[in-house]
């Protein structure tokens, strides 16, 4: 039903493996700083970590709790995650008896929201727009949310993967508006499947009460008032508790081309929102409480499942970049963190990904609209709610209702042959392995990560949040008992002091009003128009 027609073969020749092992991969993972006892820390950002603004590696996301640990590119599976484990293991060195939280939902969080501390990020105009865009996240969506974590991985096709199909194809396109076209091809073919990622890697059923509040909710209460869950969920963390916003559920960012994309979100940005224009834009003392009151203040607040990406220069919206010079990789968003291992993902899912977001390159790719775009949001809803129900349905475009696990039982069978070719490539089964064993999930609901989580929960006497410190203790022991050798733990320091160095320069050469500068930066949206 999914099997690609023309499957290029020539992917599989040997001389034509740099093709597919210079992939490049990143990750950048997500994680709450917890008290000895589990609870949330209101502590500042240790100093012993470097500046959160300028480190290349170590910031905070939008909680000032909320670790982001940021590993460089690589083609290398092992650097890859020697890269993370390091700064796993320097940042929990730096941690006075604090624990690295394990799970995506949070501890126990003050009943008082505004307990919760907004990421700081210094004086700079940089700094402060960055803590001014988390004010205004606050203000929209409460501070709770900005405590939920998740992982990205970031994933390029090599350019000689790209020239080689510039040319099989005779494109007339330059290779780099070929890149982009085919970089949003892959792009619409994983939004049409990406409810499948959710099924095998969400593992957020259930959360601690505290998460929820005074909210309204249509979750249920585990058995023993153990926690806030759905039966049959998978990562709630992607749903309504979560980050998700019912403000942006209408509204439709087109993937068809990367200036239809450009356009649609840059409108978004700059178009007032009636809910948003209610809040204050500043204070009584002229202090930003967000960065403007339109739909989205900046293209971060725009809740996707990926997004395509272009490094900035100091200034630069990400849409400009992005304008400018095209599509440089691709950031899968909707990854909950693995509780089940210390560094927050498994190689074996790094494989499944690469095979995964490889079939959504050489797969065919319609454009999408509107209709879909809802079927979209509804597949995912229905996932994140019901995923693990054997009955599940789900709706396709092309094929009407389609059973949840018949659809994944499909695209497995067309994942096959593309996790060969990678096998070949690397000259290793790992694909091909990686592959079986998440099928294995689909025929089995009971191994996946949410149905395990859930499982440990019913037979534990522990409460959700016991549970996870339980887990969170366990991963940090395990992660310092492997010292950092005396050469990668002199780069790291080196890179804290020198990130605080960057940091106090950029606040040195502040001499504009912050004003000017938000009013600046706003205008490159205006152009893109």
């Amino acid at each position: 039903m999914f099997n690609i027609e023309k499957l290029p073969t020539e992917l599989g020749e040997r001389h034509n493996a740099t093709l597919l092992n210079g992939i490049l991969r990143g990750i950048e993972r997500e994680a709450l700083r917890v008290e000895a006892n589990g609870r949330f820390s209101e502590r500042e950002h240790p100093l012993s970590l470097g500046s959160a603004l300028t480190h290349p590696m170590i910031t905070t996301d939008f909680s000032e709790a909320l670790l982001e640990f940021i590993t460089p590119p690589t083609h290398r599976f092992e650097a890859l995650f020697d890269h993370l484990s390091h700064i796993h293991r320097f940042a929990i060195q730096q941690l006075d008896d604090e624990l690295l939280w394990t799970h995506s939902m949070p501890c126990i969080l003050p009943g008082d929201e505004n307990a919760i501390p907004v990421a700081r990020y210094g004086s700079s105009h940089n700094g402060r727009m960055k803590t001014v865009y988390r004010l205004g996240l606050g203000h929209r969506y409460g501070r709770a949310m900005q405590t939920v974590a998740g992982l990205h991985y970031n994933f390029s096709l090599p350019n000689s993967f790209w020239a080689h199909f510039h040319a099989r194809d005779n494109s007339l396109l330059s290779l780099e508006e070929y890149k982009n076209q085919r970089y949003f091809s892959l792009i619409r073919n994983f939004r049409r499947h990406y409810w499948l990622l959710i099924l095998l890697f969400g593992a957020s059923p259930a959360m601690c009460k505290s998460f929820v509040g005074e909210r309204e909710h249509n979750l249920d209460t585990f058995p023993g008032n153990k926690a806030l869950y759905r039966p049959y969920a998978t990562s709630l963390r992607m749903g309504d508790l979560g980050y998700q916003s019912s403000a942006q559920e209408n509204l439709f960012i087109c993937y068809n081309r990367k200036q239809t994309y450009i356009e649609t979100l840059a409108k978004a940005i700059l178009s007032p929102f009636p809910a948003y224009q209610k809040l204050p834009l500043k204070d009584e003392h002229g202090e930003y409480q967000q960065l403007s009151q339109g739909l989205l203040q900046i293209e971060n607040e725009f809740y996707s499942a990926i997004r395509p990406k272009r490094s900035a220069k100091p200034g630069e919206t990400a849409l400009t970049a992005l304008h400018k010079r095209g599509v440089e990789y691709i950031e899968v968003r909707c990854l909950d963190i693995n509780p089940f291992t210390p560094l927050g993902i498994t190689e074996t899912q790094v494989a499944f990904l690469d095979t995964f977001l490889l079939y959504c390159a050489l797969a065919p790719s319609p454009e999408s609209d509107m209709e879909e775009f809802r079927m979209i949001l509804a597949n995912q809803k229905a996932v994140v709610n019901r995923g693990r129900d054997p009955e599940l349905m789900l709706e396709h475009r092309e094929h009407g209702a389609l059973r949840a696990r018949d659809w994944a039982n499909g695209l497995f069978d067309a994942m096959k042959p593309v996790a060969a070719l990678l096998d070949n490539a690397f000259e290793q089964q790992r694909f091909s392995q990686a592959l079986k064993l998440q099928g294995d999930a689909i025929q089995d609901y009971d191994l996946l990560p949410s149905a395990r989580l859930l499982a440990e929960l019913e037979t534990t006497d522990q409460s959700y949040p016991q549970m996870a410190l339980a887990q969170s203790r366990a991963h940090t022991a395990e992660l310092a008992e492997t010292a950092i050798d005396p050469a990668t733990l002199k780069r790291f320091e080196d890179m804290a002091e020198e990130s605080h160095a960057e940091q106090r320069a950029m606040e040195a050469r502040c001499n504009k009003s912050f004003s000017d500068f938000i009013a600046k930066y706003f205008k490159q949206y205006r152009k893109l128009l």
